[in-house]
C-alpha cells in the first residue's frame, strides 16, 4: 500500500506532500520493454551524434558544501545546464537531437536510401529538409530546442504555446526561425492541438511526452537527456545515494532513471521525483498506482513543470524504478533560485531558472522532517545530485525575482 505524508501545518516552514511509490524497488530488473525505450546502443549514437555539434561541452558540475551543511547531508552535486549550447537548457540535447533523426528517416524515405546522420549534420539534402515542417507543444525550452534544431538542419518549425506561456519564452523561440502559435487551455491542451494540427497539414510532430498512438520521437528525444546524466555521473568521485529530479511529464526523470540503473543496477541511487504543487501528476500517479491526469489551468510559476499528464512512455520506467514524489510550492522555488544566486559560505554563484529548481526545493523541504528523512533514508551520510536544468530563459522574470541580472550572478556580484 502506497505511503503518504503530507505537511501544511503553519509551522513547517515549506508545506509538501510526499508519496512513497509502492511499486519501485531498486532491486527490480531492467526489463526488455524499458531496454525497448532506452539502452545503450541508442544512447552511444546520441552521445557520438551530439558531441560532435558546434559548441558542444560538457556543463560543469557545481559541489555546493555550504547548501549541503544547511540541509544536514553530506553533499549536494548540481549539475549545471544554464549555459548548455547557448539555449539556457538542458532541452537542447532531446528536442534538437530528435529533429536530427526524425529528419534522418524522413530523407531516407524520400530518397530510397540510407541516409547518415552525418549528412544530416552537415546540410547534404537541404534541398529535402527544406520541404519538412517539423512541430511541438512547449512551456518554453523544448520548444526552443526544437527551433534551433530545426534551423541547425534546414527544416521549417512551428511551435504550440499554452495560454500562460511568458511573452520572454515566445520571443526566445520566435528567435530561432521558428512559427509560434499560442493555444487556449493548458499545456495539455497544446500538446493535443500541435498533434491535430500536424495530421491535417502533413507535419511531423517532435514531443518531449508520449501517448498512444505516439512513442517513437520521444524517445529519441529522451536518449539525448541521458547524456547530461552521463556526464554528470562520470563527474563524481561516488555515486550519489539519491537523485532528486524536476518531473513535468517525466521524460527527463526518465531518463537519469534509466542511465543510473543501468549503470548502477540493484546498487542505483534512490530516485526522488519533485512536482510543482499545482500540477503534481506524479504525485497523484505515484498515489493512485497508474497515470493520473492532473486538470486545470496548472499555473505554476515553474512554467516547464506545469504538465498534467505524464509521460507513457516514462511512466514505464519510473514505476518501478522511482522511489518517491514529493510537491512543493512556487515560492520554495523561489526561494531556492535566490540561495543559488546569493550563496553562503563559498558556494559558487548559479543562475538557476523557476523550473531548474525543484528537486532541490523538494530535498529542502523534506531535509526539516524526521519522519520524511527516514522514509528517504537521508541523512548526514547522504550524497544528493540534483539536475539545474535551466537558466535564466525567460531573462525579464528571472531578474524580477532575483533582483539582478544573470551575468551580474555568474561574477558574484548579485
Amino acid at each position: 500500500m502506497t505511503r503518504e505524508f503530507v505537511r501544511r501545518e503553519t509551522a513547517v516552514e515549506c508545506p509538501f506532500t510526499l508519496v512513497l511509490n509502492s511499486g519501485a524497488s531498486s532491486e527490480a530488473d531492467w526489463t526488455e520493454v524499458q531496454d525497448a525505450i532506452l539502452n545503450d546502443n541508442a544512447f552511444d549514437a546520441a552521445r557520438q551524434t551530439i558531441s560532435t555539434w558546434p559548441g558542444y561541452t560538457e556543463t560543469p558540475l557545481h559541489e555546493l558544501p555550504a547548501l549541503a551543511q544547511a540541509a544536514g547531508v553530506a553533499s549536494i552535486s548540481y549539475k549545471d545546464e544554464s549555459e548548455r549550447f547557448g539555449l539556457g537548457s538542458f532541452k537542447a540535447l532531446g528536442g534538437a537531437y530528435a529533429v536530427a533523426r526524425q529528419l534522418q528517416r524522413e530523407v531516407s524515405t524520400r530518397l530510397g536510401q540510407d541516409v547518415v546522420m552525418a549528412d544530416i549534420v552537415g546540410r547534404k539534402h537541404d534541398d529535402v529538409t527544406s520541404e519538412i515542417t517539423v512541430c511541438c507543444a512547449t512551456d518554453g525550452n523544448h520548444g526552443r530546442s526544437v527551433a534551433w534544431g530545426a534551423q541547425t538542419f534546414g527544416c521549417n518549425c512551428v511551435i504550440f504555446i499554452h495560454a500562460t506561456v511568458s511573452d520572454g519564452r515566445k520571443t526566445a523561440i520566435e528567435h530561432f526561425g521558428a512559427e509560434v502559435r499560442r493555444c487556449a487551455g493548458n499545456y495539455d491542451d497544446s500538446v493535443r492541438e500541435a498533434q491535430e494540427t500536424a495530421s491535417r497539414e502533413g507535419w511531423f510532430v517532435v514531443s518531449d511526452t508520449s501517448y498512444p498512438g505516439y512513442m517513437e520521437v520521444p524517445k529519441d528525444v529522451m536518449q539525448g537527456y541521458e547524456l547530461m546524466a552521463s556526464e554528470a555521473f562520470d563527474q563524481v568521485a561516488q555515486p550519489p545515494t539519491h537523485i532528486f529530479l524536476q518531473t513535468g511529464v517525466g521524460g527527463m526523470a526518465a531518463a537519469v532513471t534509466a542511465q543510473a540503473k543501468r549503470r548502477w543496477g540493484g546498487s542505483r541511487p534512490k530516485i526522488v521525483l519533485a512536482d510543482p504543487d499545482e500540477s503534481a501528476c506524479w504525485v497523484d500517479s505515484y498515489r493512485a498506482g497508474e497515470p493520473t491526469a492532473v486538470t486545470g489551468d496548472l499555473d505554476t510559476l515553474m512554467a516547464g513543470l506545469a504538465c498534467g499528464e505524464v509521460s507513457a512512455l516514462a511512466w514505464q520506467i519510473l514505476s518501478t524504478h522511482g522511489d518517491a514524489a514529493i510537491s512543493v510550492p512556487d515560492d520554495a522555488a523561489v526561494k531556492m533560485m535566490r540561495s543559488l544566486a546569493r550563496p553562503e559560505g563559498g558556494d559558487p554563484a548559479v543562475v538557476a531558472g523557476e523550473s531548474a529548481v525543484a528537486g532541490l526545493a523538494a530535498l529542502f523541504a523534506v531535509s526539516v522532517d524526521d519522519d520524511a528523512c527516514s522514509e528517504l533514508r537521508i541523512d548526514t551520510q547522504s550524497r544528493i545530485m540534483v539536475f539545474g536544468t535551466e537558466g535564466d530563459t525567460d531573462a525579464d522574470l528571472y531578474r524580477e525575482l532575483i533582483g539582478a541580472d544573470a551575468q551580474t550572478v555568474r561574477k558574484g556580484q548579485a
